[in-house]
């Protein structure tokens, strides 16, 4: 591993980490997407899983711009949360279908998170770096992965699934 000596290094790390975080996060999306009852969960989840092969083709796009292969980094971080998703909302016994599908949705949601923190501080350092093309293309990365987050918590709270599960 070369050793990061700049932030110009730790931006491109970055881009790589969350390329990723992005591939790790669409199996198990996917999955969540099957296992959904409520049918505007599995819409949504569907649509997340497009927007994650987007975002994951802009941190592609993004790092090949710099000369670096996005492939080169495994993020250990999005492995814990596709593993605690797998856990709680897949593998878990559930006594009823609304009760799992609240519990996608709070999974489903804490890998969002991940990507938005991501996306957000790399845009951060890309205008730090006067990379005004990369801050516009983490913008809208951050802003479909925002979208998605409240499409969620929608699903949640005024789509009724955790009055369902109660």
């Amino acid at each position: 591993m070369t050793a990061i000596k700049n932030l110009k290094d730790l931006y491109l790390d970055g881009i790589k980490d969350l390329h990723s975080a992005c591939k790790q996060s669409i199996p198990v999306t996917e999955e969540m997407a099957r296992a959904a009852k409520n049918a505007d969960l599995k819409s949504a989840l569907d649509a997340s899983v497009k927007g994650t092969r987007e975002g994951m083709a802009s941190m592609e796009k993004l790092a090949r711009a710099h000369g670096e292969d996005p492939g080169g980094e495994h993020c250990k971080g999005m492995e814990g949360l596709v593993a605690e998703a797998r856990k709680h909302a897949l593998d878990a016994r559930f006594a009823d279908e609304d009760t799992q599908d609240a519990a996608i949705i709070a999974q489903y949601q804490r890998l969002a998170h991940y990507a938005i923190t991501g996306y957000g501080t790399l845009k951060a350092w890309a205008k730090r770096l006067d990379l005004s093309d990369d801050a516009r293309a983490l913008d809208e990365a951050t802003a479909a992965t925002y979208e998605g987050d409240e499409t969620m918590t929608k699903i949640a709270v005024k789509g009724g699934v955790n009055k369902a599960a109660m």
